[in-house]
This record gives structure tokens, sequence and C-alpha cells, in this order.
């Protein structure tokens, strides 16, 4: 029998914490036979004893523990994976940038956290928005004890957003089938989602430039959901974490990408550094660490698109650092 692993969720009694727990306690992200001992974080007391309870009533047999707190000391203490969902949530009409002090706040008592209490190894999926700047927080505050490599962006949820909107596109009942795409940038409507080397079955897709409105459909697609519930993607951003956690603590054995929210330092597309910036990316089988895809040739309005949602970036960082007085 393996050893269990700790797995934290903060932001526990939220509505993707409820959505996301049932892929983790089943053993669809970490595996089927991989005991878990879940640690769940929350400022109010009484509903996280009722998602406890509900955990508890589901009966998962992968479950070993369940660890309830209001206390970062108790929550991140030698945890081996993060998601970190707390945060302020968005409402309609609100803007990231509005997000930006209460959220890097948080981002930055747990990066503090990680680095005092979790295991040295940890890996950390920052959906807390903006996830782009509140994971470059978060690992700028829990170095230099953990890498700043363990700590990633959720920008798997626009990814799935685009294998739909091409399949739907191309009349494919399996978005299995579709590859290759990726999501460049920020997960914020600067975002480029790029499906220039999309395949269906390993079969290139005609690609006849960079449509802007089917671009607009997948980038905007987290506003008309607020539009229409009148609250925010929740199963879909869970089933994009656990998807991302999924293939980083895995590993990937096909020839496909996804993307992912990772550091930029020295990457090949000419991205500044010193940022958290969605990149396709490859994620070896063998050391279960993640490589950004080499081989793309961007054209001059992609290279356009990827500068813009740069700069939105280097400007966001810039807000974040002066909100927390750095």
């Amino acid at each position: 029998m393996k050893t269990p692993i700790k797995v934290l969720i903060t932001g526990a009694t939220g509505s993707i914490a409820y959505s996301l727990l049932p892929m983790v306690a089943s053993g669809q992200v970490f595996g089927s036979k991989q005991p878990l001992i879940i640690h769940l974080l929350a400022r109010r007391v009484l509903p996280l004893k009722g998602v406890v309870m509900e955990l508890e009533d589901c009966a998962y047999p992968l479950v070993r523990r369940i660890v309830a707190t209001d206390n970062e000391s108790v929550a991140f203490k030698d945890v081996d994976s993060v998601f970190m969902l707390a945060s302020m949530p968005r409402h309609e009409g609100m803007q990231r940038k509005d997000l930006l002090e209460a959220n890097v706040k948080i981002c930055a008592a747990h990066g503090r956290a990680l680095a005092k209490y979790a295991s040295p190894n940890v890996r950390v999926l920052v959906v807390t928005n903006p996830c782009n700047t509140c994971a470059l927080i978060t690992a700028q505050y829990a170095s230099p004890g953990i890498p700043a490599r363990n700590i990633t962006a959720l920008t798997r949820l626009d990814h799935n957003r685009l294998v739909h909107q091409l399949a739907a596109r191309h009349s494919v009942d399996d978005p299995g089938h579709i590859s290759h795409v990726s999501v460049w940038g920020n997960h914020s409507s600067t975002q480029f989602p790029d499906s220039s080397s999309a395949c269906i079955d390993g079969e290139s897709l005609p690609f006849k430039g960079h449509d802007t409105a089917f671009m607009n459909t997948v980038a905007n697609r987290g506003f008309a959901v607020i539009a229409a519930r009148n609250n925010t993607s929740a199963l879909s951003a869970a089933k994009g974490a656990a998807d991302h956690m999924r293939d980083w603590w895995t590993g990937m054995c096909t020839t496909d990408w996804v993307s992912m929210g990772v550091l930029s330092d020295g990457n090949p597309y000419g991205a500044p550094d010193g940022l958290v910036y969605s990149f396709p990316v490859t994620i070896d089988r063998e050391t279960r660490d993640w490589k950004i895809v080499d081989s793309i040739r961007p054209d001059i309005k992609a290279l356009q698109l990827l500068d813009t949602t740069g700069h939105e970036l280097v400007n966001e960082k810039a807000e974040a650092l002066t909100l927390l007085e750095i």
C-alpha cells in the first residue's frame, strides 16, 4: 500500500472546492491507488464542518483522514500538493484588477506558510484570481524554501474551453480527439487562444488565420458564465484544476501538450522574464517536470498577441508589488 500524500485545498467552503473535492477524493487526480490525507483551510468554521461531514458521508476508500482548520500552520503542515482557491470572488462587471488588492495579500500570506510549513517538493496550483500574478506573488513569498517552478497558475480552464469550441466548430463529438492547442499569456481577456497547430486525431486542422471573434469567445467565456448564472465558473474551474494537477503529478505519455501558467524566465518566445505566463508545456513521465514547448513558430499576428498579454502581466505585477509595498 502506498504512503498517503497530503493534499491541501484552501478556500475549502467555496463552490470550486465543492466541485473539486469529489474529483480529488475519488482518485481522478492522484491515481486510483493513491491514499490521501485531505487538508481543508477556510475562515468560516461552521460551513467547513458541513463540508467535512459531506466528505465523510461519501466514504471514499482513498481518504484516510481529513484535517479541517482555519489555522495556516496546521493546514500547510508537510503538504505535498496544494490547490489555492481562497479569494474574494469576482462578480459581474468587476475587472480582474479589482481583485488584486485583496487576493495578492491572501497569496502572500499563503506563500509564507508554504515556505514555513509545506514539504519542500510541494506542487502548488494557484486558482485565486488574477491567478498568474497571484502565483507570482505566492512564489516570491515562498522563496527560497519552495522552488518557483513548483508554483503554477490555472490556464487549463481556458485550454479546455478552447478544445470545446474547436470541437463544436468542427462537429467533433468527442473533444478528446482535439489536440495541440495552446493558451498563451494571462488568464484574462487578453489571453491568446491559439489553434494554429490544432489537430483532430493527429491530422492538422486547416488554419486560415487567427479569428478574433472565435478567440474572444474563448477569452470572454468566464464573463458569459457570470452573466448566465450570476456566479463565477465553478465546475469547469474545478475540472481544469483537476486536469492540471493530474497531468503535473503523473506526467504525460502522449505527444500532445497542455497549457499551464509557469515561470517565464528564459522562455523561447520573447515573453518578459519574471512573470507567471501561460505557455504550451509537456510534462515528463519520469521526472514529472514541466517544459515549455519550443517548436511553435508564431506568426506576426501571434507575436503581437503574445506581446499584448505580456504587457498586461507586467503592469499587473507592478500594481501588485505596489499594493504589497515591495
